[in-house]
């Protein structure tokens, strides 16, 4: 027989004494200092928190400072171009400035044109500006004008590589004929830009490149020199009536190819170039003459041979040869002057009308006839 042990508890009914004993107990319990028996807090978390706080505080004040300084301008050393558009105003400019990182704002430009009463004095181009300029000293700059490599001087008559070789002479190598060459190569890029070349499609720019002289700014380039002569072509042209040429079934292209022949083949005045062409469309267009289509002439065959041409050379089946080919040549064979497109557009209606078919040079001194023994006669 097994004894169950008596378990020893406090009195379930405990007297004064040890109610107040409690009492003590439970109070000194409260007073007790027991931080060194507490588990440690980390203090990670309030670091972190001032570190974030601290960062957004700095973040804060370099995003006002930059605000308050305004946008960032070019470095010294970096260099901008800007072009100034004819009839842009000095916010239009100043738009440009900016965006270029060259002024703060456009309006500091503005605000600088007002107070020197400069608006009507800044000269359009093509400009190139360094960082660190000052406001002032850019309006002076555009008040000077474009910087300049030199003058181009393109006369009537010139060849695509006569005219490459001059832009190299005159950019003093910087543009070289090649890459000029490359550039004016193929008509068709651009095309977009130029209506007028619709025509010429992939072939070079032989023809276009109009005759003049031409402030060629330091900075140009292969394209920017090919597209200032393109402009000039388009102004030049302008009030040009082709309805002529169109009649005869000749396309611009056409009509320009044919004015570069008559470059070649006349010499003095409107009146003899405008004869020319007339003797030209008589070529072309006259039925039942024994040379019907033939233009025969020497200069397109001496632009695809580069010199002077025999008489085996002008009658070789070679494309430029308008002996053994009826029509007109592949592409112009120099710039014409516009003289010569005018010629084209209106040649002369008297020789039209007597069907001259040949001409004769002696010094300037020309003799026009219907007839190859009339001709002849012109060198007794």
């Amino acid at each position: 027989m097994s004894h169950r042990r008596r378990q020893v508890t406090y009195s379930s009914h405990p007297n004064h004494a040890a109610r107040a004993a409690h009492a003590r107990g439970s109070r000194e319990f409260r007073t007790y200092d027991t931080s060194y028996i507490r588990p440690k807090q980390s203090k990670a978390p309030m670091v972190v928190a001032l570190a974030l706080a601290l960062l957004a505080v700095i973040v804060g004040a370099l995003f006002l400072m930059r605000s308050c300084a305004g946008p960032e301008l070019l470095a010294e050393g970096e260099q901008a171009q800007v072009v100034v558009e004819q009839g842009e105003s000095a916010r239009d400019v100043g738009n440009s400035l900016a965006e270029a990182r060259l002024v703060a704002s456009s309006q500091e430009f503005v605000d600088a044109v007002s107070r020197q009463n400069a608006d009507a004095s800044i000269i359009p181009g093509t400009y190139t500006f360094s960082g660190g300029v000052t406001v002032d000293e850019i309006l002076r700059t555009l008040q000077a004008g474009p910087a300049f490599a030199g003058a181009l001087s393109v006369p009537e008559g010139l060849r695509l590589s006569e005219i490459a070789a001059r832009v190299q002479e005159v950019t003093g190598g910087r543009v070289t004929a090649e890459a000029f060459t490359q550039a004016a190569s193929d008509a068709s890029a651009y095309a977009a830009d130029y209506a007028f070349l619709e025509g010429a499609g992939e072939n070079s720019l032989e023809g276009f490149l109009f005759p003049k002289t031409y402030d060629v700014p330091a900075d140009a380039t292969a394209e920017s020199v090919v597209r200032m002569m393109l402009d000039q072509f388009a102004t030049e042209t302008a009030s040009l009536d082709w309805s002529y040429p169109e009649s005869q079934g000749l396309s611009l292209y056409d009509a320009l190819k044919l004015a570069s022949i008559v470059e070649k083949e006349s010499t003095g005045d409107e009146g003899i170039r405008a004869r020319v062409a007339s003797v030209f469309y008589n070529r072309l267009t006259t039925e039942g003459d024994p040379s019907y289509g033939l233009l025969q002439s020497d200069a397109t065959t001496a632009y695809e041979v580069g010199h002077d041409p025999t008489p085996e050379e002008v009658h070789a089946d070679t494309p430029y040869s308008t002996y053994a080919h009826a029509g007109l040549p592949p592409t112009p064979i120099c710039s014409p002057g516009l003289a010569c497109l005018q010629a084209v557009c209106a040649p002369d209606a008297d020789a039209l009308g007597r069907d001259y078919f040949f001409y004769f040079d002696a010094e300037g001194n020309y003799s026009f006839s219907a007839t190859y023994d009339e001709h002849m006669s012109s060198f007794s």
